[in-house]
């Protein structure tokens, strides 16, 4: 008995040091892609892209982001090439950013291309990633898991706007594309670092599988019976959830802020998000679905600031809320999936996950983006009424947990939970 718990300890440890490599990896990827995110929307404004524009292709890139996964994820678990599939999409994700750079030769179409582009990459390694991540979460506990991923994601998606915002303010007596385009070119160096970590960590972990030894749930169909009522709730939330390069056009537009300060609160946001995540993850591993129902409540609140504001603090606390929610996109809603799903579904599950994500979450900043144009207090009902249409279904998603055969296994069903 000794020798076996202390091999559990290792295990756990081991799993425990991969998730932090790959947090590590997260961290310069979104230092690259989160700090173009942070500027990107006046930087379409700049190259004479319209806010009915800007809705259009953040929603687009996000359904292409979420949409495509539901093929990348079933590719990832038919040939279990988990690390080869991650690692090309990295690649394209990585790329596309430090090519914004030439967007002033080329013009908003060709900008608006590559951050579509951008979306693809992240469609074809973001499935694979997560169950590679989710081989190790199980052993630590999903929401601890995921909850150190995305703090250490979030660490790079705060220098990220941090450093532009350094390099736009000291730019900002030259012509503002030029400095834009200088800004795009720099993140070019934390992706090359991207690219070579995620080398060493392929090479150093080439089977994460090993971790799980729980093959977790069994139901007839791969999913537990909340699988479909959670998924209805993370549509609605989708639908009612603004991206930000809206809510930064808004902000210069109405000169709530200057361009070099909408990084900055960008860098905020993803300071609230990394806290959030770690916050809601320890809640979900002690008790389960509230900790999802509880953030999506809170952050549904996001829109009445961020786009009725007047002043710079209204707008700040508008980008807190809008922090919280993303910090449960990205921690507690894949750890509820993990929880759901046993690990060679998994993949798959993630991809039908964000496939219906990214589906209304375009269409929800299209139709924001059209209403921007129409009536902005129209946009922040739709908003609220979308985002409260999640909660009955999250509840219900509970439930059918609490219900179910293996309801022993749901996080907070028993003081052994893992975490």
């Amino acid at each position: 008995m000794p020798d076996e718990v202390k091999a559990r300890g290792n295990g756990r440890r081991s799993a425990f040091a991969f998730l932090v490599f790959l947090g590590v990896i997260s961290l310069f990827s979104d230092l690259t892609y989160e700090g173009a995110r942070s500027i990107i929307g006046p930087y379409l404004l700049l190259l004479g892209a319209s806010a009915a524009t800007i809705g259009f292709v953040s929603g687009l890139g996000e359904f292409v982001g979420y949409g495509l996964r539901l093929i990348t994820g079933i590719i990832s678990d038919r040939t279990g090439r988990y690390w080869l599939i991650a690692i090309i999409g990295y690649a394209i994700n990585m790329i596309a950013i430090p090519a914004l750079a030439l967007a002033p030769g080329f013009g908003w179409v060709y900008a608006c291309a590559l951050l579509v582009a951008e979306r693809f990459g992240k469609a074809i390694r973001h499935p694979a990633k997560n169950t590679l991540a989710s081989f190790a979460a199980r052993e630590v506990g999903p929401g601890k898991g995921f909850a150190i991923q995305e703090a250490l994601d979030q660490v790079g998606a705060f220098l990220g706007p941090m450093m532009l915002f350094a390099v736009l303010t000291l730019k900002g007596k030259e012509e503002k594309l030029p400095a834009y385009a200088f800004a795009f070119l720099l993140l070019g160096l934390p992706a090359a670092v991207t690219m070579a970590l995620l080398l060493v960590a392929r090479k150093r972990y080439p089977r994460p599988q090993e971790f799980e030894k729980d093959e977790g749930p069994k139901t007839a169909g791969g999913f537990r019976p909340g699988y479909w009522s959670y998924m209805a709730g993370i549509a609605f939330l989708a639908m009612g959830f603004a991206d930000f390069p809206l809510m930064a056009f808004h902000f210069v537009r109405t000169r709530v802020l200057a361009d070099n300060i909408v990084p900055v609160f960008y860098a905020a946001a993803m300071a609230v998000d990394a806290a959030s995540a770690l916050f809601f993850g320890r809640m979900y591993d002690r008790t389960g679905m509230n900790a999802v129902i509880i953030a999506s409540a809170v952050s549904a609140f996001f829109a009445p600031l961020a786009f009725l504001a007047r002043t710079p603090g209204l707008a700040a606390a508008g980008v807190v809320l809008w922090g919280i929610g993303l910090g449960a996109q990205e921690s507690i809603l894949k750890a509820v999936v993990t929880t759901l799903v046993p690990k060679d579904r998994r993949g798959t599950a993630f991809g039908v996950f964000n496939a219906g994500f990214g589906a209304f979450w375009f269409v929800g900043s299209w139709a924001m983006g059209i209403l921007y144009g129409i009536s902005i207090p129209v946009l922040v009902a739709f908003s609220l009424a979308s985002q409260a249409a999640s909660i009955p279904f999250f509840f219900r998603t509970q439930r059918l947990l609490a219900a179910g055969p293996a309801a022993e296994n749901t996080p907070g069903a028993s003081p052994g939970a893992p975490g």
